[in-house]
């Protein structure tokens, strides 16, 4: 099979397209011959070391968390799946990745891909998805009607967020930059505030907030909540926790491929209340590109998705 990966830490330069034998399924596991893989942020922090305190790599290290094709091989223990199906997959940061023509994953780690989805939007869905469920359906406690401030709309998390936010009835403010402005309206959002051009600090009466930014945007997010209001954040930056000041709740959302999670975006994308964004579609072999596009801030508006059909 084709595969990208690294041997070492540091710039996209490290990223090369190499040839390797197929993985096997072992008992747990299932073999997903991959039609795309979806490229997060956390790929390029990975592959440039930032996250060395967090995540031990081996090297070398396929990267990709995002991916989505047919199985085609089973290991011993797996119930519930069958060659030919075809599934999302949610690759574990610490294992072989999805930028390759194969991957092997425990089967906890695959859903079935909505049909309802393209090809590139379903390598899009997962962990974005989650990342938006987690904090909104399992972190936060709300109600139908409360306002919510998402920070960082038009990216692919917070996209979903929007679309998850209309579908639970809630009224939906998002931050984001002016040229975005009509995108994020076009995912549900009722009202943007571009960060580039106005102050979101003058918000006020806000039932909850969801920062998915972190430093100066977290610290001038309390001010924007109504006593006993909530803030989650999903960024592990160091901030000065200024809850009591305001009289409101924080709390940091704890992102996990848990299935419950798993399963809950795949069923809320086949309902269509979650439909990813894919900005571009590449080849395997620009992996690097898509890395250098991340880094120069040029991804805003969801996800870029290697296709694995694309000549390479």
């Amino acid at each position: 099979m084709k595969a990208i990966r690294y041997s070492q830490y540091g710039s996209p330069d490290v990223l090369e397209l190499v040839t390797l034998d197929d993985p096997v399924a072992g008992p747990g596991e299932v073999r997903v011959r991959l039609k795309a893989a979806g490229i997060s942020p956390i790929d390029a922090k990975l592959r440039s070391g930032a996250l060395q305190a967090h995540f031990s790599l081996t090297f070398p290290k396929i990267p990709g968390r995002d991916g989505v094709g047919v199985i085609d091989q089973i290991g011993e223990d797996v119930a519930g799946f069958s060659i030919g199906d075809e599934v999302c997959v949610a690759a574990d940061p610490t294992c072989g990745g999805t930028y390759a023509e194969a991957i092997v994953c425990a089967s906890a780690r695959v859903v079935r891909t909505p049909p309802n989805l393209s090809t590139s939007q379903a390598a899009a869905l997962l962990q974005p998805g989650v990342s938006a469920w987690i904090p909104m359906c399992r972190t936060a406690i709300l109600t139908e009607g409360m306002s919510v401030l998402i920070h960082g709309g038009s990216g692919a998390v917070g996209g979903q967020m929007i679309q998850l936010a209309r579908h639970l009835g809630l009224n939906v403010t998002t931050t984001c930059r002016a040229e975005n402005i009509d995108y994020v309206l076009g995912l549900g959002a009722h009202r943007a505030v571009a960060y580039d051009r106005d102050d979101f600090g003058s918000l006020r009466d806000m039932d909850a907030v969801f920062d998915l930014i972190g430093g100066e945007t977290h610290a001038r997010s309390y001010q924007v909540l109504k006593t006993g209001g909530q803030l989650v954040y999903l960024s592990a930056a160091p901030f000065e926790n200024q809850a009591k000041k305001y009289g409101v709740s924080i709390t940091r959302a704890l992102i996990s491929d848990a299935p419950e999670a798993l399963h809950a975006v795949a069923q809320l994308a086949a309902q269509g209340v979650l439909i990813p964004n894919v900005l571009a579609t590449l080849p395997l072999a620009a992996a690097a590109d898509a890395h250098r596009q991340f880094e120069a801030g040029q991804v805003t508006r969801g996800r870029i998705v290697l296709n694995m059909e694309d000549g390479g």
